[in-house]
């Protein structure tokens, strides 16, 4: 006849509860100490000045009217996405040719500025970077607002694998 476990367990010595519960325990801390925890670096200077780097040329680039050189920031991919006030776009050529048209000839584009950046690494070929865009003509501003960037270090450097762009409020008209 089997007995009832509370019976079994009034019957086990201290010393063999004992080894039951440290089992448990031991294999936790060694699961425990296996995984790895990544801290966030605090002022990662060496990504921070790459794609400050980075969008200085792009800014350049977007100034002197080279699309392939604005748009070579984004990763080449089909995954590579961008939301704007148009929604969602997907892929790479997608997003290039939502820069297009302003880059043909006769287009008119107001100079372009990037500010505020951060950046911080989220792992050790990811990136976050947070900023703000100011497009102005005669030392106007005619447009602005927060981007961000979430970055993949590649062979060919950092490139956007998701650009997340909106814009400021328009100001409220003067009163009359």
């Amino acid at each position: 006849m089997i007995e009832p476990l509370a019976n079994c367990a009034g019957r086990m010595s201290d010393r063999s509860l004992l080894r039951a519960s440290t089992l448990p325990m031991l294999l936790a801390a060694v699961l425990v100490s296996a995984c790895s925890f990544e801290v966030e670096a605090e002022g990662d200077s060496d990504v921070q000045g790459t794609v400050d780097a980075m969008l200085t040329e792009s800014a350049a680039a977007w100034n002197s009217g080279e699309l392939e050189g604005f748009i070579d920031d984004y990763m080449e991919s089909a995954n590579t996405t961008y939301i704007g006030a148009g929604g969602l776009l997907t892929g790479f050529d997608a997003i290039r040719a939502r820069y297009a048209p302003l880059f043909e000839p006769g287009a008119s584009r107001d100079s372009l500025r990037f500010e505020d950046l951060r950046v911080r690494r989220l792992a050790a070929v990811d990136a976050i970077a947070t900023a703000r865009w100011i497009l102005y003509r005669y030392g106007e501003v005619t447009g602005s607002g927060p981007f961000t960037l979430v970055l993949r270090h590649t062979s060919a450097g950092w490139k956007i694998i998701h650009d997340h762009s909106s814009s400021d409020p328009a100001p409220p008209p003067p009163a009359e």
